[in-house]
């Protein structure tokens, strides 16, 4: 016997001829939407919970759109008018990556957080470190957030799911005899001032590279940190530092003031060996025809080098930006100076990344109070 086309209070509820199971009700804007599935219970199931949420007063989620479909939306539509270039493009490039093969096909309206979870997951074993999986999760929640304000999703389900703890990387920051020794070992290079102000002034390898003269004054000794350079799909983009706090001034110390007149003397002839090959982008430091470095490029034909000249271990470039605030710490520089320098949010945030050099500092301090009330004959 042919099973019934509708049960009692079930709404309407069909059989396809391809075998498959229809179930159909209205949406709060009157709208008539549908439901698919394998099995009669299946859709029977589904059209109740549709029925609850329009009783309710929720919305009805559309069917059919993909996570990738939507989050293609998103980009374009809320993030890139809202985000600064390189933000963008690094949300293009992770949703890319790392979300739409792995969740692309799915429905939006059937993304649960177990879904999410198991994508986390996968990332994680695939080798993403947890902190990109927790970038991942940051911007995931962010797109779904606008999707329930867009009344696509009733709730967001990254809300339910934790995003990876994360340890924080051990740095090695270098001391004073080392650091030294580097930039002995730089003298002789052609990008001698970069390591300088790394080691000087903490800043960062994207604010080095997009650092450009006009933001130098070698007669006051200080320079201002205003861009910085990073390349996107094959592009140099230029953009402002994130923060207020990474807009800043820099007081220079005479060591890099030396630097950079001598690094300006040798830019001057390589312009007129290059002729009108070279590219005038006003850069402080460049390749040899005039363009933006290219990061790698910095890293394997002048970094690395330079620390196995100096018989230093191999470290991060960032690094650099840590030896400058271990340096200044431990000589007693006021942990909010070292914040501005560093460009640092808060001197809460200084003191937590270099909590090592504060233990020091607390020794220093003990040995002062034992000095001070130290009990006399």
């Amino acid at each position: 016997m042919r099973a019934k086309r509708r049960g009692n209070n079930e709404g309407s509820i069909y059989q396809r001829k391809d075998g498959r199971w229809v179930a159909s009700t209205w949406d709060d804007k009157g709208r008539r939407r549908s439901f698919y599935g394998r099995t009669r219970p299946e859709v029977a199931e589904r059209l109740a919970d549709a029925l609850a949420k329009v009783q309710g007063g929720q919305i009805l989620p559309k069917e059919r759109q993909t996570v990738a479909q939507y989050l293609e939306s998103w980009l374009e539509t809320s993030a890139r008018p809202r985000v600064r270039v390189t933000t963008y493009g690094g949300y293009e490039r992770m949703i890319r990556l790392h979300v739409v093969p792995g969740i692309g096909k799915v429905r939006l309206a059937r993304l649960t957080p177990q879904t999410l979870s198991h994508l986390y997951g996968g990332l994680a074993v695939n080798g993403l470190s947890p902190k990109s999986v927790r970038l991942v999760h940051a911007v995931l929640h962010r797109a779904f957030k606008q999707a329930v304000r867009w009344r696509l999703i009733n709730v967001n389900p990254a809300d339910a799911v934790d995003a990876p703890r994360t340890e924080r990387k051990e740095f090695h920051a270098l001391d004073a005899e080392e650091t030294a020794r580097l930039l002995e070992a730089a003298r002789a290079d052609r990008l001698h001032g970069v390591y300088v102000l790394a080691v000087t002034c903490g800043m960062r390898q994207g604010e080095l590279l997009g650092l450009r003269w006009a933001d130098v004054d070698l007669d006051k000794g200080a320079l201002a940190v205003r861009q910085q350079v990073m390349r996107i799909g094959g592009e140099w983009r230029f953009s402002e530092p994130k923060t207020k706090a990474g807009r800043r001034v820099i007081t220079l110390p005479a060591v890099a003031v030396s630097a950079l007149r001598e690094h300006r003397r040798r830019q001057a002839e390589e312009r007129l060996r290059v002729g009108p090959e070279w590219h005038d982008n006003g850069l402080v430091f460049t390749n040899r025809i005039g363009n933006p470095i290219e990061k790698q490029n910095l890293m394997r034909r002048s970094f690395w080098p330079l620390l196995d000249r100096a018989a230093l271990p191999r470290i991060r470039f960032h690094d650099l930006r840590h030896t400058a605030a271990t340096l200044l710490l431990a000589e007693g520089l006021h942990p909010k100076v070292v914040q501005e320098r560093l460009g640092h949010s808060t001197i809460a945030v200084t003191m937590d990344v270099y909590s090592h050099v504060g233990m020091t500092l607390q020794r220093e301090a003990a040995d002062t109070l034992d000095r001070l009330f130290a009990v006399r004959p």
